[in-house]
């Protein structure tokens, strides 16, 4: 019964159609929304694993390579939280990647999220590693709550801060957009955010509503409107404006990522916004983000000549 009915209005699809006109099997969309089915690399299970471990692995390395604070809190919950990786010797005007791990918004940690760090750090840039509440703990509205406030506290903690650059993966990249979306009056501060890079993000929350993703999210349709980027464009373009944005994919994403990646950017680049579209070969939704732990990497190079084009960044060796 489940494959007959459509994702989005749940009323019968087969044949005539669905009352609202979009007939999107449930059980294709939630294979649209299961990244690990479009691997070339591996199986599912496998290339699950494989993510966790690489950037488990990616994280212990750039602990060798930086100055480390960890659990520096950002609010009074348990798990407001983030790790921060500096330089040895941070040039006076430093520049800051902040990270925003995905894990479809219930997996995932600040643990596993350091890697960046190791091509940045020796580099004289400083990566901060986020920590939010995941479901079922946290709900979508406390999520975002939480990364718009981790940015505002490392900002005040941080005073010699150049500029800050986003970055996030997956879920990650819906909850940076948002965070470039943000009205910083009420939080006492601006950051000076210059970029961003969205990898592999999903920027309508709506079709995920009927899907096991929303299981321990428990979005209804006005929570996930009040959370998809692709709908607040307008307020990102007025909080935004001089931010410079990546909005990356994998080859082998499903189409339903590359479909909203491809929207997202058009929606940006047609209200003006400085953007950009990074179609990633030879990659899936999950090394597409992995190989940011090394130095060679397309969009690691990318990050970096970005950083470069930032003012007051002259600490930086690229």
């Amino acid at each position: 019964l489940l494959a007959e009915l459509c994702a989005v209005c749940s009323q019968p699809a087969e044949r005539q159609g669905c009352d609202c006109g979009n007939a999107v099997l449930l059980q294709e969309l939630e294979r649209q929304f299961s990244p690990s089915q479009w691997s070339h690399r591996m199986a599912a299970d496998e290339v699950i694993q494989a993510h966790r471990a690489s950037l488990t692995e990616g994280t212990q390395k750039a602990r060798t390579v930086a100055q480390t604070l960890f659990n520096v809190p950002y609010g009074e919950g348990e798990g407001e939280r983030v790790d921060v990786y500096v330089p040895s010797s941070p040039p006076p005007d430093l520049p800051l990647v902040i990270y925003i791990h995905g894990g479809y918004w219930q997996f995932l940690s600040k643990e596993e999220s350091g890697f960046m760090a190791v091509p940045l750090v020796p580099r004289g840039i400083a990566v901060v590693a986020v920590d939010y509440d995941i479901a079922p703990k946290g709900n979508m509205d406390l999520m975002v709550s939480q990364v718009r406030r981790s940015v505002a506290s490392i900002v005040q903690q941080y005073a010699n801060i150049s500029g800050v650059y986003l970055c996030g993966h997956s879920a990650g990249a819906q909850l940076a957009a948002m965070v470039l979306c943000t009205d910083w009056s009420q939080y006492n501060v601006t950051p000076n955010i210059k970029g961003a890079f969205l990898v592999s993000g999903v920027y309508d929350l709506l079709p995920i509503i009927s899907t096991y993703v929303n299981d321990p999210l428990k979005m209804t349709k006005e929570d996930a409107l009040r959370n998809s980027p692709g709908q607040l464009v307008s307020q990102l373009k007025t909080f935004s404006a001089g931010c410079e944005i990546v909005v990356a994919v994998a080859q082998h994403d499903s189409p339903e990522f590359r479909r909203q990646s491809l929207e997202y950017f058009k929606a940006l680049k047609s209200s003006g916004l400085k953007v950009s579209f990074e179609d990633v070969p030879n990659t899936d939704h999950f090394n597409v983000i992995e190989q940011l732990v090394d130095e060679d990497y397309y969009l690691t190079q990318l990050l970096l000549k970005m950083i470069r084009r930032g003012a007051g960044a002259p600490g930086i060796s690229v």
